[in-house]
């Protein structure tokens, strides 16, 4: 058994790789390279340099492999900057997910999980979000994924493929040292960037509707996301039947306050954040139910918040000494 993971130089797609390696599972990547790092991928990984957008090529990757499904993780993943390049984002997560589609119906590869998002929701209206709850996407990016959805769910109609989707929200932490999130976007790495500059990090808005007054997310460790990917692969490849989307989420999430608590607390780095006003269309709380990932897919929150700071602080530091 061989599966192809798109994007598998990225932050998580380098964590799938790892746990598919860790479940004796052989992996194969694709990657354009163009957020992604190919010193995370391990050198006795078969690496094809390329993009999802050449059907032909990905198509000959899977047959020069063997290939028997692919978790398709490659894509634009920036959701604020795809409100100014709806393009580019469309071309990268639509256009590149038929691309996509097509190889494998070339090779004759049937079996793909695919990495959708929360941002497919939008701003959701209860505390809780399940697989029911209505999408109503935002921005280019959760478009984007939404159609990438809908796309496999009708080729899994026309062509028997078989396919689940897996939607998450902020996902956080380290599984090894060598791999860490570089985006420059999120949470976690602007955090400690700042701190390991003598910066004090910044809270946009304190008067959210939470207990702490700061928007509550929910934050999930890279790693325990990485093994429900492979759940789902041999989910799939031994014939059980899965649901079309799963939430890997929390169920209770964090406030940004309670992070930043976390981030002092795990690097012995004692400050202040700085208030600044909250962002336009920044809801208060925004948590998953991920009750039928754990029924099926092995889901579970194996680590607490100074886990995922802890991983996510050691990885950057590693990172840091490297490039000096």
């Amino acid at each position: 058994m061989t599966w192809l993971v798109t994007g598998g130089a990225g932050y998580i797609g380098s964590h799938v790789v790892s746990a598919l390696r860790g479940a004796g599972i052989q992996a194969v990547v694709i990657d354009s390279l163009s957020s992604g790092h190919r010193e995370f991928v391990p050198e006795d990984v078969p690496f094809v340099h390329g993009t999802i957008l050449d059907s032909e090529l990905v198509a000959r990757t899977m047959l020069d492999h063997a290939v028997t499904g692919v978790i398709h993780l490659a894509g634009f993943k920036y959701a604020g900057v795809s409100v100014q390049e709806p393009l580019l984002t469309y071309e990268q997560n639509v256009t590149g997910t038929a691309e996509l589609l097509k190889a494998m119906e070339l090779a004759e590869v049937d079996k793909l999980v695919f990495s959708s998002s929360a941002a497919t929701y939008g701003t959701p209206t209860g505390d809780i979000v399940t697989e029911e709850t209505p999408t109503q996407p935002e921005s280019p990016y959760g478009e984007s994924k939404l159609i990438g959805e809908w796309l496999i769910r009708d080729q899994g109609t026309a062509r028997g493929l078989k396919h689940t989707s897996l939607r998450y929200f902020n996902v956080v932490g380290s599984g090894s040292p060598e791999l860490y999130d570089t985006s420059p976007h999120n949470l976690f790495p602007i955090v400690l960037r700042a701190l390991t500059a003598g910066k004090t990090p910044r809270i946009n808005g304190t008067d959210y509707n939470t207990a702490d007054g700061t928007c509550v997310r929910d934050y999930v460790h890279v790693a325990d996301l990485a093994t429900s990917h492979v759940a789902a692969a041999q989910a799939l490849a031994a014939g059980k039947p899965l649901e079309r989307v799963y939430n890997l989420g929390s169920g209770d999430g964090l406030s940004v306050r309670q992070i930043m608590t976390a981030m002092a607390n795990v690097t012995g780095i004692d400050f202040e954040p700085e208030i600044g006003p909250r962002r336009a269309g920044d809801p208060d709380r925004i948590v998953a139910d991920g009750t039928l990932a754990a029924r099926d897919l092995d889901w579970k929150m194996r680590h607490s918040v100074e886990d995922m700071v802890a991983s996510a602080y050691e990885a950057q530091k590693k990172a840091a000494s490297a490039a000096h």
